[in-house]
């Protein structure tokens, strides 16, 4: 059984099975994911990483399409990777149709806990076993043009729901760097099989509390 089962088995054990907990606190810890989980990681003795925002970017700000994400990447001698672009251009990208702030979270495998690395099904699990989300497809083409201050030869995945490319075969993230040659939108394979190294930078969405 893997740590994070373990986790989750303590926890439902602890949440339904201590006499003093009333109904209402126990459904507080169900219902605050984060907190729980944090709690947990003390016990299991898996680190919790922590999960301050990173960087808050704005989606929906106009631009309606894939050509106009092209053309807007462009103008500002960005670079888009060919299989980035082939994923731009399917229905599975979407944009949003009101302007937005996301606050995106950057974390490592490792400090998902997973040192030895692990499959991108299980790097999902766990990011949303923390209270993180998805983010949106639109993400990674609006994070290529508000990170323009990307450190060289940093390159961030973006936890998506995956896009198969034009053959079939092949599922597709976001991903975004910046080498000798300049700032890209990318790609890579997103497939729940993938196997990340510990050192793999995602990017997911940490929800905003209600107020």
């Amino acid at each position: 059984m893997s740590d994070q089962k373990q986790v989750q088995r303590f926890g439902a054990a602890v949440l339904m099975d201590l006499p003093e907990t009333n109904s209402d606190t126990r459904q507080w810890w169900i219902d605050h994911n984060e907190e729980r989980q944090r709690v947990l990681a003390v016990f299991s003795k898996i680190p919790s990483p922590k999960l301050e925002v990173w960087k808050t970017i704005k989606i929906g700000t106009g631009i309606k399409d894939a050509n106009g994400f092209r053309q807007a990447i462009k103008n500002v001698e960005m670079r888009i990777g060919d299989w980035a672009n082939d994923m731009l251009g399917k229905p599975a990208f979407t944009v949003a149709t009101e302007a937005t702030e996301v606050d995106l979270v950057k974390v490592t495998v490792g400090e998902l806990g997973f040192k030895d690395g692990a499959r991108c099904d299980n790097i999902y699990e766990r990011a949303k076993e923390l209270g993180l989300e998805l983010c949106p497809p639109e993400v990674g083409p609006q994070l290529r043009l508000q990170y323009n201050d990307q450190p060289l030869n940093e390159w961030v995945l973006i936890g998506m729901e995956s896009i198969r490319n034009s053959g079939g075969d092949l599922l597709g993230v976001f991903g975004v760097g910046r080498n000798v040659v300049g700032l890209w939108l990318g790609s890579d394979y997103g497939g729940p099989g993938g196997v990340w190294g510990a050192d793999y930078r995602w990017v997911f969405v940490r929800p905003r509390k209600c107020q």
